[in-house]
């Protein structure tokens, strides 16, 4: 015979499972936290308050990469943005992702 008859080892305390498997199940998820979703929120907090305190007259950059200069805050999601002389659109709020240069606010004529 090759192979050697297994012989039952005495079973363990149940305290080995708690510290071998849910400690580090732990530890994981509190390093996953402080790499990944903790920065997120921090970004997204940023952007949220970025896009809050937009203004008439400041130049932003969206999304899609079209640069150019609020000219109105429509409603509470929604901006007016002048691209080119004459050539107005309007974009959501969270579609910008950069504001160029704060400006102060253009006189309402």
């Amino acid at each position: 015979m090759f192979a050697t008859p297994a012989y039952a080892q005495s079973a363990s305390g149940g305290g080995d499972v708690f510290t071998s498997l849910v400690i580090p199940m732990f530890l994981i998820f509190g390093i996953m936290y402080f790499l990944l979703i903790r920065p997120q929120q921090k970004k997204l907090k940023e952007h949220q308050s970025m896009v809050e305190a937009l203004r008439r007259g400041d130049q932003v950059v969206t999304a899609g990469g079209l640069v150019g200069k609020v000219t109105k805050v429509r409603d509470d999601d929604e901006v007016e943005i002048e691209l080119a002389k004459g050539v107005n659109v309007r974009v959501i709020k969270q579609t910008i992702s950069q504001v160029r240069s704060k400006t102060e606010p253009a006189n309402s004529n």
